[in-house]
């Protein structure tokens, strides 16, 4: 491992400097922190979920958020949630805590370290590690402009007037900002906003900087370490300045330093790129992430309920290599940011998804833009509420459909390989805040909201409301999964349109003992569905049940599933030795 961490370092400053850098980062690693009691090496099973939010995400007065959080979830989620992703709760300027201020210290407005160890002491934690870029309000930033000698070669300056044009923006803002320092004007190279500056890892003291950051995290209960925009890390005048060869070379780096001193920890990939790039930081399975954002899922689940056609869903699906190695897919549909459509190119034409981006632009959805360089531009991502995304100009539907329709989204989702996550608004059934991009002047406000605890709970009380339907619709989903060992993570699957509008997805346990069928009908119609009944096995006319209604399908040779408009059901029996086809021909 540790010649490994050497040559990873000679690709990135040559051999004579990476000498010097090695034995610096050897006192580092040579004082690990103790993993939090129970906690080892994270293996994740059919049981694992995670759940997206703020440290904010509930507010009350006189109570630190943190803690009203850790108290909401208790009464509300309770066990049938593993992981939190707790967005970032560091002091920050802008960016809904993404312009980070200081790295080491919790915003006193949400709480302390002691309130981030007791929801660890409850959930498996996920940390944003933002490394690609800091507040141009911290003291990094400060000391930079200021010529301190331990900050002045910090950040990304670029001299002169290159050629910028090949960089890519996911953003319609200047990349360039000028600054006035102690040596002069600079301009900061800024791939988010003015007030992110890039850090520059040219600079190996910014790399021991942010392994000793990461370190810090494992002693504070982080179990999972997200590497936010991490493709953009390495900057080169003269390339496209993103997944360049030092970036993966960072990326090992730090997996080899985790392994070493702290092997509790995972790291995860957030990439929104085209799919073929984002799994690329899987790398070999055992060198980079052990996970990854599915990014490609969102669009496409949306896509395929927009059309009521599931045959671009599953034509990609089917084609979805499982992980190599330990790795696994973080499965979302929605998060704190939008509705990402560049994982959409390759999959569709770039004409398609245009035409997909102005469909929701044409009926009132908000959309953001990213240069293309030149002058051209392309639609980036929906920023919009995902209950509403799926639902959009049908507000005839009534709200029975409208939750059925946002349910088998979910389904969909919790079926697949991998390990799922929902965000806070998806579980508790929010529709967008409107008033919010007008109020902050940012589109991805729309589904941002921060909830009044109170009122959450008096809408949750309300047996027929909205949100306590999704909460109950999708609780009994989580727990269907949870119960199946045929939706383990590493399992394999199997997919096929069942007919027109239907989804099928065959799970079955990496052992190959038991098996799930589910069907998804993503129409407005009811549907009789015939599909084949070795694939759960034999005898064929055994007794099959939905795993999420627990109802008895009727047992027969030719099985024919009767779905209602936007249902799934969820097909299993109890396995005796079965013998599963071997084929991936579902119909």
């Amino acid at each position: 491992m540790t010649h490994e961490i050497r040559q990873f370092l000679v690709s990135l400053y040559g051999a004579t400097r990476a000498n010097r850098v090695y034995a610096r980062l050897q006192e580092r690693l040579t004082h690990p922190p103790a993993a939090p009691k129970g906690r080892a090496r994270w293996t994740p099973d059919q049981r694992d979920a995670f759940l997206i939010a703020y440290p904010d995400q509930v507010r009350e007065d006189r109570t630190p958020s943190l803690r009203t959080l850790h108290t909401v979830l208790q009464q509300h989620v309770g066990n049938l949630l593993t992981g939190l992703h707790l967005l970032p709760f560091f002091p920050a300027s802008s960016d809904e805590g993404y312009s980070v201020m200081d790295y080491r210290r919790v915003d006193r407005r949400f709480g302390e370290w002691a309130d981030i160890a007791q929801l660890g002491g409850t959930y498996q934690l996920m940390f944003d590690a933002v490394i690609n870029h800091a507040s141009v309000a911290s003291a990094w930033f400060t000391g930079f402009l200021q010529g301190e000698p331990t900050y002045d070669d910090f950040f990304v300056t670029v001299a002169g007037d290159p050629d910028l044009s090949a960089v890519v923006r996911p953003r319609e803002l200047p990349l360039l900002t000028a600054v006035d320092s102690a040596h002069g004007t600079k301009k900061v190279w800024t791939t988010f906003s003015a007030d992110q500056a890039d850090l520059n890892y040219h600079n190996p003291d910014v790399l021991l900087e942010i392994v000793d950051l990461l370190i810090f995290y494992a002693d504070r209960r982080a179990d999972l370490l997200r590497l936010d925009a991490i493709a953009y890390l390495w900057k080169e005048v003269g390339t496209r300045c993103i997944h360049l060869p030092q970036t993966y070379e960072v990326i090992r780096l730090l997996r080899a330093s985790l392994d070493i001193c702290a092997p509790h920890v995972a790291l995860v990939t957030e990439t929104n790129v085209p799919h073929a790039e984002n799994i690329t930081y899987f790398g070999d399975g055992s060198d980079m992430a052990q996970m990854v954002y599915n990014f490609g899922l969102p669009p496409l689940v949306l896509h395929a309920i927009v059309n009521g056609s599931a045959s671009v869903l599953a034509r990609w699906l089917s084609q979805l290599a499982v992980p190599p190695g330990q790795g696994a897919f973080l499965n979302f549909l929605a998060s704190h940011d939008g509705i990402g459509l560049q994982p959409l190119r390759g999959i569709l034409s770039d004409a398609e998804v245009a035409d997909f981006a102005s469909k929701f632009e044409r009926a009132g959805a908000l959309v953001s833009y990213k240069s293309d360089g030149n002058g051209g531009r392309s639609p980036y991502e929906l920023n919009m509420n995902y209950f509403d995304a799926v639902n959009w100009a049908r507000e005839d539907d009534d709200e029975e459909v409208k939750i059925a329709r946002f349910l088998t989204a979910h389904a969909i989702l919790l079926s697949l390989a991998g390990v799922p996550a929902i965000y806070f608004h998806s579980l508790f059934g929010s529709r967008g805040w409107a008033a919010g991009p007008a109020e902050t002047g940012q589109k991805r406000s729309v589904n941002r909201q921060r909830l009044n605890r109170a009122e959450l709970e008096a809408e949750l009380a309300e047996p027929g409301s909205r949100r306590s339907a999704v909460l109950r619709g999708l609780s009994a989903l989580l727990r269907a999964r949870a119960a199946s060992a045929a939706f383990h993570p590493k399992g394999p699957q199997a997919v096929s349109e069942a007919g027109t509008g239907v989804l099928l997805i065959r799970r079955t346990s990496p052992s190959g003992e038991s098996a799930v069928v589910c069907l998804s009908n993503i129409t407005a119609r009811g549907q009789d569905v015939e599909w084949k009944s070795e694939l759960l096995g034999e005898p064929p006319n055994a007794p099959v049940s939905d795993l999420i209604s627990n109802r008895i399908v009727p047992t027969a040779e030719r099985r024919v599933v009767s779905l209602s408009p936007y249902e799934s059901v969820w097909l299993a029996r109890p396995p005796a030795n079965p013998r599963f086809l071997e084929s991936e021909e579902l119909m």
